[in-house]
């Protein structure tokens, strides 16, 4: 699963790799948990990409009420496009979530390890997400998801699910509303953490409320 990551990236360098016109309200985060409003970047009508904030915990449009939310922080690749709650989102709502690193814990006799898993060059990367738009009676949310996969050789160790990166030329494709089933599948195979590196580090990131450098050594 995804969990945690954190977002130290530049204004300036958001806007650059996900070619906005803007960015309002943006802080950099080193400990971003679920259940807060998060930087989504989405496609607009024209074409256009706009960063927008977006509830971490999907709801989808049919549910009852946003309880659901706290199950569906993650979206598993495998079955996206047949279960309810992500097929629609699938196919019309697509998202990227920008990020620098998330955070994983691999679990161990006397506790658990904390790791941060990261760019090798510390670039800003992308998870691939979905949003949805919910309404009951005078209640109204905007949220996303973040889609997972089967952990591969360097994450396996730590954790059986890893999220899935949208390699950065490839941002356009997915976000692209009129992309077919077998385009979007096949941008979620792309193993883009051929430039990921990971490392352990201390338990203070284990505090969601804690949000500052030490999360990250």
């Amino acid at each position: 699963m995804c969990g945690r990551f954190n977002l130290t990236a530049t204004p300036e360098k958001i806007i650059q790799t996900f070619h906005l016109q803007r960015l309002l309200r943006y802080e950099t985060s080193y400990n971003i948990p679920p259940g807060q409003k998060i930087l989504t970047i989405v496609q607009l009508g024209d074409g256009r990409y706009k960063a927008v904030y977006l509830y971490w915990g999907l709801t989808p449009h049919w549910a009852k009420d946003r309880k659901i939310s706290n199950h569906l922080i993650n979206a598993r690749v495998e079955t996206i496009a047949e279960k309810p709650s992500f097929r629609e989102a699938y196919k019309q709502r697509r998202c990227l979530i920008p990020a620098t690193g998330f955070y994983e814990w691999k679990k161990l006799e006397q506790g658990k390890q904390a790791y941060c898993i990261s760019h090798k060059k510390q670039q800003l990367f992308a998870f691939a997400g979905l949003w949805e738009y919910w309404e009951q009676g005078t209640e109204s949310i905007y949220s996303c998801t973040i889609i997972t996969s089967a952990a591969n050789k360097m994450i396996k160790p730590i954790h059986q699910r890893m999220p899935v990166i949208i390699n950065n030329q490839n941002y356009t494709h997915w976000l692209d509303k009129q992309a077919s089933q077998e385009t979007t599948q096949k941008l979620l195979k792309t193993d883009a953490y051929q430039e990921m590196t990971l490392k352990m580090v201390s338990d203070w990131v284990n505090n969601p409320h804690h949000n500052d450098k030490n999360c990250m050594t």
